[in-house]
Formats: structure tokens, C-alpha cells, sequence
């Protein structure tokens, strides 16, 4: 039996290749896909996405909702610099020979249902049975929290593309964007009781889609592949220019993975706290990840600290990218 999932996503490049790896695996099945303003508005995100559904040309497509255009609390931060203005690379600018767009605008094909509601609808038809993949800012998660917390606490799990434990953060030298974009949010989230799984940058940054990979896929031909990269082509360059890697970190794409696939990770139990206040931690994902130290109150959540790099590279290679 397949898994029930809900993808919460503010979709800008490595989000839209975790749709690509979700719709293509098997394991899965998408029930929903929300989006929520992050790397791009949030009005953005629910264009890429319906774009990115579109290039799969599928007889239906998974429910798609447009969630919060902003965090619970905090400033709006966005990250289209490193996405681009439409968050997918600019691809919604490329043309071909005869002047018309590559990529044209897909068909509104919008849930008329808020995403926190339908989060929470959904999660009420299945209880148990759903888990939760957010690889955005957790603002959508944070709301259904405050809405209906007894119902969230029926998630069969909520994995979690955020954080940064042991290594330095990407907004910050202590934060991840994702926790960074709303800190408030992911503190709720944090103290709901739901089982949770971090898929930080610890293992996400170990992890990278080489730019020659991604090349000779294109020459194939393939469709998706073709996708794939026009729009990493400003991302490729932002890593290479900032990261040092000739290729680019699929962060999103690896939370996707590590649902169906949660032996690519080593996990550790952990109390998980995120800093709201400090002017110079703000978005800092805190756990003790010593065994020997872990607090009386007990763990909420797991953290992934080590990741079979490789293994999950092949992975999205055969099923994205071929």
C-alpha cells in the first residue's frame, strides 16, 4: 500500500524537483500539494507548481492550494535571489525559435479550499494514514496547528526540510531559511505533538545534483530532464558562485526521499527548539544530539545526521531525470 502524503511547498527550484520526485515514485500517493510564500510569494508558488504538474502530463493532478502569504510574526523574507524572480530560474522568460515560451502559463487548476483548511480535510479522511512533507516555511503547518491541534496530532508523521544542527545555516551562521522565514511558525510546530522527522542541512548540503549529471540528461532529450535544466541553470551558478559545488543541493527533494526511503538517513531522537527572539539566532534550530545529554522532558521529533549521499543522487538520477 502506497503512502498517503501532503506536500507543503514554497516552490521555487529544488521544491519543484521534489514534486518531480514525489509524482514519479510509486510508493507515494499525493494527495495534496500547498503551497505557502517562501522562496517566492506565495501566488508564484502556486503557478510552479501547476507548471511543474503540467510537465508530467497527467490524466489528473494531486489537489493544489493556495496557503499564508506570510509568516505568523516575523518580516517577510524571500529567497528569489537565489531562484530567481519566478523562483523556478527564469524559465518562465525563455522562448523558443518562433518568439513563443518554452514554458507557457498552465491552466488554473486551483482548490477553491484554502490550504490549511484542506490540510486539515484531508488529515480528517485519513487519520493516521497522512504524512506531512514541508519544505517551506512552516507558516500553513503553524496555522492548522492553531486551528484544529487535535486533528494535526492524527499526521502519521511530519518531515521537515529545515534546520540547521551541526553545521552553519544558509541565512544566517546559525539558521536555515526555511526556519528562518518564520521562527514563530516552527516553534509551534515544534510543541504540537506530532511525530516529526528534521531533514536538515547537515545531510541535504552532502548531497549534490552535478552540473555535468544534469547536462547529459538534457542532451537525451527528455522532457522533464530538459526542465530540470533550464531551471537549475541560476541555481547551478549561485552554487558555484556562493556554495563552491558545480551543481546544486536538492534539499527539498531529499525530504521526498526520505519518506519512502528512510534508510538513506541516520536519525537520533531530540528535543527540538527553535530561537524566536535573539536578534542574532533568530530561525536557530537548538537540540542536544549527544546521547548522553538528552533532557529529562524527553524527544519531539527526530533529527537526520547522516545521509547515503550517493544512493539518493542515483535515486533521483533514475527517477527524474531519465
Amino acid at each position: 500500500m502506497s503512502m498517503r502524503i501532503i506536500l507543503d511547498t514554497d516552490t521555487g527550484v529544488d521544491d519543484a524537483l521534489a514534486i518531480l520526485l514525489a509524482m514519479r515514485s510509486p510508493e507515494l500517493t499525493v494527495e495534496a500539494i500547498t503551497a505557502v510564500s517562501g522562496n517566492v510569494h506565495v501566488d508564484h508558488c502556486v503557478r510552479n507548481i501547476l507548471m511543474t504538474l503540467e510537465l508530467l502530463e497527467l490524466e489528473s493532478i494531486p489537489a493544489v492550494a493556495r496557503g499564508e502569504d506570510g509568516p505568523l510574526a516575523s518580516a517577510v523574507t524571500l529567497a528569489d535571489n537565489v531562484h530567481a524572480d519566478d523562483g523556478l530560474g527564469g524559465v518562465s522568460k525563455l522562448l523558443l525559435a518562433d518568439g513563443q515560451p518554452r514554458y507557457s502559463a498552465p491552466q488554473n487548476r486551483l482548490s477553491p479550499t484554502h490550504a490549511v483548511d484542506l490540510i486539515l480535510e484531508i488529515i480528517e479522511r485519513h487519520p493516521g494514514e497522512i504524512t506531512l512533507i514541508a519544505v517551506g516555511p512552516l507558516t500553513n503547518v503553524a496555522r492548522a496547528v492553531i486551528n484544529n491541534p487535535f486533528r494535526m496530532q492524527k499526521l502519521k508523521q511530519l518531515i521537515v526540510m529545515g534546520g540547521a544542527f551541526q553545521v552553519y545555516g544558509n541565512v544566517s551562521p546559525v539558521a536555515e531559511f526555511n526556519i528562518f522565514a518564520d521562527p514563530h511558525a516552527a516553534q509551534v510546530v515544534c510543541g504540537a505533538g506530532i511525530p516529526m522527522v528534521f531533514v536538515p542541512l547537515d545531510v541535504t548540503m552532502q548531497a549534490v545534483l552535478s552540473a555535468p549529471d544534469i547536462d547529459l540528461y538534457a542532451q537525451q532529450g527528455g522532457k522533464v530532464a530538459r526542465f530540470v535544466k533550464d531551471c537549475t541553470d541560476h541555481y547551478v551558478d549561485f552554487h558555484r558562485q556562493r556554495r563552491n559545488v558545480d551543481g546544486c543541493f536538492i534539499h527539498d527533494a531529499l525530504a521526498v526521499a526520505v519518506a519512502f526511503q528512510p534508510e538513506l538517513v541516520t536519525m537520533v531522537d531530540a528535543k527540538i527548539n527553535v530561537e524566536t527572539a535573539g536578534d542574532l539566532t533568530s530561525g536557530m534550530t537548538v537540540a542536544d544530539l549527544r546521547p548522553a545529554f538528552m533532557p529529562d522532558e524527553g524527544p519531539n521529533g527526530k533529527v537526520c545526521t547522516q545521509v547515503k549521499a550517493d544512493t539518493f543522487i542515483s535515486l533521483f538520477n533514475e527517477r527524474v531525470l531519465k
